[in-house]
């Protein structure tokens, strides 16, 4: 459960570049690294309520680890697929419904930093969040 509690994104390493990749424009771009996204986590057994609050959207997502379901990013892209528990490492892997193309994203506790790190067609990124 060391992921339950409130994450407020802290820095971005190679965000830009990551949606960039996405097909994110870049309006939308800047906007997206300067989103003030605060993450809410309550983890029991292993169903997951995230709530995601930015200065854009606030979006409940709830899911089971193991079960596929569908999640539309804030930009609109649509994805489907699944989160799994690696040892103490969050593990998600997605196609997008558009092109069929996995997006990786995991996210892990290092120190007293929640880590969320992206792989999408040859490009790595991170968005490191304190708790709030």
């Amino acid at each position: 459960m060391a992921f339950n509690g409130t994450w407020k994104v802290d820095r971005n390493e190679n965000y830009d570049k990551f949606m960039e990749q996405l097909g994110v424009n870049v309006m939308k771009r800047k906007l997206g690294a300067h989103d003030n996204l605060k993450i809410t986590i309550d983890q029991d057994g292993d169903k997951f309520t995230i709530k995601e609050s930015s200065n854009f959207r606030t979006k409940d997502i709830e899911f089971t680890l193991g079960v596929a379901f569908d999640y539309t990013m804030a930009d609109g892209t649509e994805l489907h697929g699944t989160w799994t528990l690696e040892g103490n490492k969050l593990v998600g892997k997605f196609n997008r419904k558009d092109n069929g193309k996995e997006l990786l994203t995991t996210r892990e506790i290092v120190a007293d930093e929640m880590v969320q790190s992206y792989h999408y067609d040859g490009v790595d990124a991170k968005r490191i969040f304190k708790k709030a």
